[in-house]
């Protein structure tokens, strides 16, 4: 068997970014934090999506299905 994947494959080495996890409402303490826990968020999801952004533009250059 062949274990070297396929032009048209996903790369194990270059993974799917995950998007970070959502913290609860709850998670918040409401004290006005600096940054709150909803700001750390923020700033990890608008990475995420540039990440991805970047990971997608990769696989369509090497013809892979996203």
């Amino acid at each position: 068997m062949n274990s070297q994947l396929s032009p048209a494959t996903p790369d194990a080495d270059d993974p799917r970014p995950e998007p970070p996890l959502e913290p609860a409402l709850e998670e918040c303490c409401g004290s006005g934090c600096d940054p709150c826990i909803f700001d750390t968020y923020a700033a990890a999801l608008q990475r995420y999506r540039e990440a991805l952004m970047a990971w997608e533009a990769r696989q369509t250059e090497r013809g892979a299905p996203q």
